[in-house]
């Protein structure tokens, strides 16, 4: 297949993050200035509209629990909700607070964020939802469980695992050093995380059986599943690291290397969320997209440009956006019969 010609835009700020929205019409780009640029994704010649959101840098953004709306949280310690064509609204406050770990779960109806050891819930009426969630240290990731009934949240020492409805305690996953970021298998049957280290920790959630992947030659910031989570992709080396995930984990397996002998680090990789390929962005910004076979990757930016600091694909596959340390924000559009394949 063959994507149709980039969209690009210099925002003049780093872009900390990339979300689609839940039906599909709008991505947001969070900015290091506070800023949110809107993409109207069907607008072939459409521009996007930059929303002031944040007095400083935007850390976090996320999907709501609606079909439209987005959630960012910034250093200026608010939590906002944004929908394409209004203006901000503010969720929630937390006085001389980071907030900078959002979720959403549209099933739950809920909202989660970490303001330092904290976490805090609001339902959909946009009031608090519950007690507020007590963390041994400062929070380093949060994800609602596949089914919405569990809230993961990362820390130093492991993860703390709560039950939405009913237990007050949480349930403890042990690991020593700091948890910056959590994942969920996507049937709730495994859990990763990125360490402060270089590498990843995970758990097998019937019977806390632990997993260790290594050998990363810097700290690891990305991770997704590829299609029936065959695979758990990473950056953090110089290819896109693939954990084989079939049988019940990667206990005694090699991983699969995609894009490999790429002349810069993979930062950001961005499983398609229907077909058995990866994208992946690099730290001179080179973007490829690999299958999952094997074959030569395809080109969809050369190096040559600063780091690629965030990447999404649509829920439909369509549509793949990325941005760069230095504030490039791309939209690549591909074909409606998009392939099983990139070529």
């Amino acid at each position: 297949m063959s994507p149709s010609p980039e969209r690009r835009w210099e925002t003049g700020a780093h872009v900390v993050a990339i979300a689609v929205n839940r039906d599909g019409s709008h991505a947001a780009a969070a900015l290091g200035d506070g800023t949110v640029w809107m993409i109207g994704l069907a607008e072939a010649g459409g521009e996007p509209a930059a929303v002031p959101v944040h007095d400083g840098a935007c850390l976090a953004l996320a999907r709501d629990i609606d079909g439209g709306g987005f959630l960012t949280g910034g250093d200026d310690g608010r939590l906002r909700r944004i929908v394409p064509g209004a203006e901000p609204v503010t969720l929630a406050t937390a006085p001389g607070r980071w907030i900078e770990h959002i979720d959403s779960h549209p099933r739950a109806r809920l909202r989660a964020y970490g303001a330092g050891k904290r976490v805090h819930r609001i339902g959909a009426d946009g009031q608090p939802d519950g007690p507020v969630l007590e963390h041994p240290s400062t929070v380093g990731g949060l994800a609602f469980a596949p089914g919405g009934q569990r809230l993961a949240v990362a820390h130093y020492g492991g993860v703390s695992l709560w039950w939405l409805r009913g237990a007050v305690e949480p349930v403890r996953l042990d690991w020593k050093g700091s948890h910056l970021g959590v994942l969920w298998h996507p049937e709730g049957t495994h859990l990763i995380t990125l360490l402060q280290e270089s590498g990843l920790h995970g758990w097998r959630l019937k019977d806390r059986a632990e997993m260790r992947m290594g050998g990363y030659p810097t700290k690891v910031r990305s991770f997704g599943w590829t299609t029936a989570a065959r695979f758990l992709v990473t950056g953090g080396a110089d290819c896109a690291v693939c954990w084989p995930f079939t049988g019940g984990g990667p206990w005694d397996k090699r991983p699969l290397e995609l894009a490999a002998g790429a002349a810069d680090l993979v930062t950001v990789v961005a499983p398609h969320p229907t077909s058995p390929f990866v994208a992946a962005g690099c730290g001179d910004g080179l973007v490829l997209l690999a299958a999952l076979d094997g074959s030569p990757p395809a080109g969809v930016a050369p190096a040559g440009g600063s780091a690629v600091t965030a990447m999404v694909w649509s829920g439909d596959g369509r549509h793949l956006l990325y941005g760069t340390e230095a504030g490039r924000l791309c939209h690549i559009a591909l074909p409606e019969r998009a392939g099983k394949r990139p070529g």
